[in-house]
């Protein structure tokens, strides 16, 4: 009997231990939470596991642009697009790391458009940045200022390309700044080139200030005839140049963000850092086309959503001999209402003339509507 009370009374305490044991909170797995980072500015967040600061963004634009509805424009070919209706998503990447160099950034913007059914993808912005050191694809380091419009329905005249390339800019205090690049030939070619052989030399004076900010720039450009051209002529190659310069200045009686800009540029051999118009080659033969352009435009924050923006420009290309000289004109204006942040409405009107020696010239008028989110 004292056997069998003993074994029981055994068992309960067992059962009892079990309990208890069964009762103690259990520590949980550890989680990665994602935390806020406020060292680069608003909407980044670690990488959960990282000391890498990561920013998400992107962008929906869709507008409808009328084509030429002057005589000789679209409307008057049957077998041009009256209007062009373009549907765009943009996705923006944006990854920063504190380094004893300076922060290292990773950015990436790719867009994929459909304009009038045909759809295609392009690769931006991809860029790597470490101090001062930049190489990837981005904006040219000879661009200055490449419009107030809105939308832009007509060209204008001056430096705008993405470019491969590597730089680096020196700062040094007060706002001024200095860059050296070596950037892609390819995107600068006008007329039949060979293949590449040396990358553009450009380099850039920087200046950033409250009033505003100034720049000059300049490039060494390789002028290189493809095969069929260079036995034509027994040409050697040549070295082709641009220089220019510009300043944006705000407007204090206005509200914040309105501002002016002019800009000017000279080129040798290299018209592409002077004009988008394609239509006349760098070189014919032993000789190269050179000109100017010159272009300056205004955006005035008219409300706290309302914007008002016009541009101009004038080009003036004098060929090389056998091509014809150019000249040209363009101005082209907006209004755009952003009632919420990040989202934008507007519409845009723009006129150029195209002036070719022997050929006469062409008018165009061109009108376009644009809704675009930035999230």
């Amino acid at each position: 009997m004292y056997l069998k009370s003993l074994m029981l009374g055994a068992a309960s305490l067992a059962a009892a231990t079990t309990a208890q044991a069964a009762d103690l909170p259990v520590a949980p797995e550890p989680v990665d939470y994602v935390r806020v980072c406020d060292a680069y500015g608003a909407r980044f967040y670690y990488i959960p596991g990282t000391e890498t600061c990561l920013r998400v963004g992107g962008r929906v634009r869709t507008q409808v642009v009328v084509n030429n509805t002057l005589d000789d424009g679209a409307f008057s070919d049957r077998d041009e697009d009256g209007y062009s209706w373009l549907a765009r998503g943009y996705v923006y990447l944006d990854a920063r790391t504190a380094t004893e160099f300076g922060t290292l950034r990773s950015y990436i913007s790719i867009y994929t458009s459909n304009t009038n059914g045909v759809t295609s993808t392009t690769l931006d912005d991809a860029y790597i940045q470490w101090g001062g050191l930049t190489a990837g694809r981005a904006t040219s380091n000879f661009d200055i200022y490449t419009g107030q419009a809105f939308i832009g329905v007509v060209d204008r005249d001056w430096s705008d390309v993405t470019t491969n390339q590597i730089a680096y800019t020196a700062a040094f205090g007060n706002g001024f700044s200095a860059t050296i690049a070596l950037e892609d030939r390819s995107e600068r070619e006008y007329g039949a080139y060979g293949g590449t052989r040396a990358p553009d030399v450009v380099a850039a004076l920087g200046l950033s200030q409250g009033w505003g900010t100034a720049q000059l720039s300049g490039a060494l450009h390789q002028v290189y005839p493809d095969v069929a051209n260079n036995n034509a002529t027994s040409g050697e190659d040549d070295l082709g140049w641009a220089i220019g310069g510009g300043a944006s200045v705000n407007l204090p009686f206005a509200n914040s963000g309105s501002n002016v800009f002019f800009q000017g540029f000279y080129a040798d051999g290299a018209l592409a850092y002077i004009t988008t118009y394609d239509g006349v080659a760098d070189y014919n033969g032993n000789d190269t086309s050179s000109g100017y352009s010159l272009s300056a435009g205004a955006y005035i924050q008219a409300t706290s959503t309302v914007g008002l923006a016009v541009d101009g420009s004038y080009v003036d290309i004098d060929a090389a001999t056998g091509l014809n000289d150019v000249t040209r004109y363009a101005i082209d204006g907006s209004i755009q209402w952003e009632p919420v942040s990040g989202f934008v409405m507007g519409a845009d009107v723009g006129y150029a003339n195209t002036d070719v020696d022997t050929q006469g010239d062409l008018d165009e008028l061109l009108f376009g509507v644009r809704m675009q989110r930035t999230f």
